[in-house]
């Protein structure tokens, strides 16, 4: 079983008589990226978190291509029957929105609905996904040269002036979210960016048109890029709706806690 490539650091919290959610944290995140969001949203649900392979204590004990975004996406199934979990909600932010797409347009049995947060359906074509392999590589070299810690904050300092973050770098506790960047293995980041990045994600574009499950995509409002790619997909998917959030960028979770929750609410609530 590929669950036995894998030796998840999970949380389960389960409140009788509730659903669950499952959330997937984004590249350089951790099973604590949500914590925020799932204290406003308190027992109203049961809550399954964990840390993606690459990231926080999660071990891959088979090879590189286990970090791949369909051995994982099998390994969480094969977690979800562990825990005999049959049906749940599924969130997922950037590259866990990623994974999220790809559970849910291969599984779509188990899951009720599913929020998407800045996420893509891959890169359309050939081309454009070997020159994010080259682009990915090259972050990767650079992130493997961070041999001590401050050399990790100054790629991280770097990696969050990118224009689809917006002026999150400026938000009040945007050094805790460093902090918690900083407690994730490089090893692992360089191999996830290497073999869970884009380019190396098989496109997702056509399978999205067959899609019936509920998605809920959310985009920032100062995230162009991403707040386009949503606009598409809402149009290729009859039962995809768009929620742009104002005064946010890519990370919307961690810039508008409180309009994140009132939507996943909303949502899995109607």
């Amino acid at each position: 079983m590929t669950l036995k490539k894998y030796k998840f650091n999970y949380y389960l919290n389960v409140n009788i008589n509730t659903s669950l959610i499952i959330f997937l944290h984004g590249f350089m995140g951790n099973i604590n990226e949500f914590d925020e969001a799932i204290k406003l949203l308190g027992e109203e649900f049961s809550y399954l978190t964990l840390d993606l392979p690459g990231h926080g204590k999660t071990q891959v004990l088979g090879g590189d291509e286990y970090y791949k975004i369909e051995p994982t996406a099998q390994a969480i199934i094969n977690l979800l029957d562990e825990l005999k979990i049959d049906k749940c909600y599924l969130i997922g932010y950037s590259m866990g929105g990623r994974l999220a797409l790809y559970l849910t347009l291969h599984f779509p049995e188990r899951f009720i609905k599913v929020v998407l947060e800045s996420a893509s359906p891959g890169l359309a074509t050939e081309a454009d996904r070997l020159e994010r392999v080259r682009s990915d590589a090259q972050i990767a070299r650079k992130l493997s040269r961070s041999i001590i810690k401050t050399d990790f904050a100054a790629f991280l300092s770097n990696w969050y002036n990118q224009p689809i973050f917006g002026s999150l770098k400026n938000h009040p506790k945007f050094e805790r979210l460093l902090e918690n960047r900083l407690q994730n293995p490089l090893i692992g980041l360089t191999k996830s960016l290497q073999f869970m990045g884009t380019g190396n994600q098989p496109s997702l574009w056509e399978k999205l048109k067959e899609n019936t499950t509920p998605l809920l995509l959310l985009a920032g409002e100062n995230d162009e890029k991403f707040r386009d790619i949503n606009t598409e997909i809402a149009n290729i998917s009859k039962v995809a709706q768009l929620k742009v959030i104002s005064n946010t960028a890519h990370n919307i979770h961690f810039e508008n806690t409180v309009e994140f929750v009132q939507n996943i609410r909303e949502f899995f609530q109607k």
